[in-house]
């Protein structure tokens, strides 16, 4: 199977059809790969003997999930990582919102869609790709973009990113560059080689020092998107 995410040409060797389903919107031709994949059954094995709780995943699932990783693995080679946000485009930018699992993520960008419409999409509900082109951050959707299936096979600039925690008013304020640091390295894959860690690390400076990063306090309430936008566009305009 061959797919191109992030402008990369990945090519598959893959065992089990749930791939094909998964990346069915990232299917390309191309001649040359620039990273191929190809998952042993003793990867799959080790996946589910190492799995949090009792693995009930099928082989398929848990090839996706070996074969994500190694793309990720290799994806600052190409100036570019995987980050666990949702990403939405809005006015042709890209808002990254990032959180621990079960923070409220999905349910942010949910109100997004609600209070701005047919004017937001999704690129990207769970791990999209940060691809640095010309000292600019891209945004792009991926295949793997969690249980709800959000994703989007386009690309858009990312003007912002913001974490998310709860709190029972909303609000947004800048966070500090140590204050990006000790949040964003819970969100990333770091690359196990250490040439690609050294990019990756790269990668992560560049996006700190041009992209804008905010505390975004939510209680999920329907004026919490306004108040990030206000929040985000108050800063541009004093740059």
């Amino acid at each position: 199977m061959k797919i191109r995410v992030a402008e990369i040409n990945v090519e598959i060797h893959n065992r089990f059809p749930y791939l094909e389903r998964l990346c069915r919107d990232y299917i390309a031709d191309f001649e040359r790969p620039d990273i191929v994949v190809s998952i042993t059954e003793e990867e799959i094995a080790h996946e589910r003997a190492t799995a949090k709780s009792p693995c009930t995943f099928s082989d398929g699932y848990l090839e996706s999930l070996c074969t994500y990783r190694a793309i990720a693995e290799e994806l600052p080679r190409f100036n570019a990582f995987v980050f666990h946000a949702a990403v939405i485009s809005y006015g042709g930018e890209a808002f990254a919102f990032s959180a621990p699992s079960g923070t409220g993520k999905t349910t942010h960008i949910r109100l997004w869609q609600k209070v701005f419409g047919d004017a937001v999409s999704v690129l990207n509900g769970d791990k999209p790709i940060i691809r640095i082109k010309d000292g600019v951050p891209i945004a792009y959707g991926t295949p793997w973009c969690g249980k709800e299936g959000m994703q989007e096979n386009a690309a858009a600039p990312l003007s912002a990113l913001l974490f998310i925690k709860r709190a029972p008013e909303n609000s947004i304020s800048p966070l500090s560059d140590s204050e990006y640091l000790s949040r964003v390295f819970y969100q990333v894959y770091v690359p196990k080689n250490s040439e690609n860690r050294v990019r990756f690390l790269d990668l992560l400076h560049i996006m700190a020092t041009s992209v804008p990063t905010f505390l975004l306090g939510c209680n999920m309430e329907d004026d919490a998107p306004q108040i990030a936008l206000n929040g985000i566009l108050s800063h541009k305009n004093r740059r």
